[in-house]
């Protein structure tokens, strides 16, 4: 597809390669017609507060000197209300529980578990919600390591992350369709048809993240949705809204490109 809302470049985040320009300019050249910049947060705050300052100088030069539209940037609260108006929507996520990773390997991930005072290892509290993301990326990330738990087999754990999905659908959320789970092993790209089916159950819009090219039609998927700016504040109070795909994603022109 030619929009990607998910990105990171070698030059801000340690597990990537390339600067963000480069990044950029491929976007360009493939025709992309939305790239948003995005990056990873430091575990360490004083870390992230440098390293996002600088991310931020960067995205923003890129963006007027190249003429494309990086919606982007992830940030937590304090530097929310810091950098108001540059920030323009946030990809929103949890990679750690009780300031343990759980996506860095099965050791740490245990450990996360253990941390836990409940025993259910599916359990994930959306409390990134509060600051609004406009996107939820990898829903399930819990299961990266057993991609086929089931949360069925953990009701408490399904009924939170359904809540959260609830709560994010009303203030107008996307949620990612997101394909490095398929370069993980699993049989499905994020969310897991599980999980995707609650979130159309209750009316959640689909956007995708750079490296999927659009959800299983098995999955009951029939429209696809991008970010843009819009006069208007959105519910977190920043310019940007969700858009539907005015034409079936697979007619869209920029597939010509690889015909």
């Amino acid at each position: 597809m030619p929009h990607s809302h998910h990105s990171h470049s070698g030059q801000f985040c340690i597990h990537a390669a390339g600067t963000l320009q480069e990044g950029v300019l491929e976007a360009i050249r493939q025709g992309f017609q939305v790239y948003g910049l995005t990056e990873c947060k430091s575990i360490t705050p004083e870390e992230f507060a440098l390293q996002f300052e600088h991310f931020l100088v960067e995205a923003h030069r890129i963006k007027l000197t190249h003429y494309i539209t990086p919606l982007d940037l992830e940030e937590l609260d304090s530097l929310l209300q810091r950098r108001r108006g540059l920030v323009e929507y946030i990809v929103g996520s949890v990679h750690h529980v009780n300031g343990i990773p759980i996506d860095f390997d099965l050791v740490t991930f245990r450990k996360a578990v253990e941390s836990m005072e409940s025993t259910l290892p599916a359990t994930k509290d959306g409390g990134f919600l509060s600051v609004k993301p406009e996107i939820i990326e990898h829903l399930d990330l819990c299961r990266l390591y057993n991609s086929t738990l089931q949360l069925s087999e953990y009701p408490e754990a399904l009924a939170r992350v359904e809540r959260n999905i609830i709560y994010a659908v009303r203030y107008e959320a996307s949620f990612e369709i997101n394909a490095s789970a398929l370069h993980k092993g699993w049989s499905t790209p994020y969310p897991g048809e599980d999980l995707l089916q609650i979130i159309l159950k209750h009316g959640g819009r689909l956007i995708l993240s750079n490296d999927s090219h659009g959800p299983h039609d098995r999955a009951g998927v029939t429209e696809l949705w991008f970010l843009e700016h819009s006069e208007t504040p959105n519910a977190s109070g920043r310019n940007i809204k969700a858009t539907k795909m005015d034409r079936p994603w697979a007619a869209d022109a920029f597939w010509t490109r690889f015909s």
